[in-house]
């Protein structure tokens, strides 16, 4: 129960779907987390289950605001001692077509998965330095790997995402700062499960597996990663796909 013990980490989008499995991963096996959203959702009732000794949630602030991200890593530094991990975990869908996608929807899909993610990783490099090192985990997705139609911008910010993995990777590892992604395939995430735009997920057939990731199956990658049993890995892509994309 200790793959993380001592780590401080802080999530992205922790009020609900992957971002509450990834929190409950990491504290189970030892980590301190700050957990973030725009709105409250599961936020005030993870924090009561795991307890304010173990994770800190926020509400009312966005990734795509660099004021927010600051505030984020200063309330992390000061509760729970400098952040040594990061799960970029917040996302948006809207379906999306090259020809018809209007700049303002396009935009804010950017906005949230590709700027958000920047400003996240941005944000640790100083604390992470300060503390040694550490793992910056980057929620991505198999449209990051291959494209789907009525997906534009989300395959754009995911492929975005992919290629900032690699870069990052390579400007922090001499600071023992590792950067890798996760790349789900359809998740059974509220996103994916309430949605009732058409685009948003393929039916669970079209699985080699027959069935959705549950978002526990993602937060044991991230665990992975978050641990320093992935110590030699960086800028790599851990995909959880149940064989989708290796046809």
């Amino acid at each position: 129960m200790d793959r993380v013990k001592g780590k401080v980490a802080i999530v992205s989008g922790a009020a609900s779907g992957m971002g509450v499995e990834h929190v409950r991963a990491l504290v189970r096996e030892g980590a301190k987390v700050v957990g973030f959203d725009l709105v409250e959702g599961q936020g005030p009732v993870l924090a009561e289950e795991l307890g304010s000794a173990n994770f800190r949630f926020l509400a009312n602030r966005s990734v795509a605001s660099a004021n927010d991200w600051g505030e984020v890593v200063q309330h992390c530094e000061a509760t729970l001692g400098p952040p040594t991990v990061l799960v970029n975990n917040a996302g948006i869908f809207r379906s999306t077509r090259v020809e018809s996608a209007t700049e303002e929807i396009y935009r804010s899909v950017i906005d949230v998965n590709q700027v958000g993610p920047f400003l996240g990783m941005q944000s640790v490099i100083a604390a992470m330095r300060y503390a040694g090192g550490g793992s910056i985990v980057n929620i991505c997705s198999t449209s990051g790997l291959v494209a789907f139609e009525d997906n534009f911008a989300y395959v754009a910010s995911k492929w975005a995402l992919r290629g900032m993995t690699k870069a990052a990777a390579l400007e922090l590892a001499s600071d023992g700062i590792r950067v890798n992604a996760v790349c789900p395939g359809e998740t059974a995430t509220p996103m994916v499960l309430n949605s009732t735009d058409p685009g948003t997920a393929l039916p669970p057939e079209s699985f080699p597996f027959g069935r959705w990731a549950r978002p526990e199956e993602i937060a044991a990658a991230v665990l992975f990663l978050a641990s320093d049993e992935s110590s030699y890995m960086s800028g790599s892509e851990v995909v959880v796909d149940g064989a989708y994309t290796a046809g």
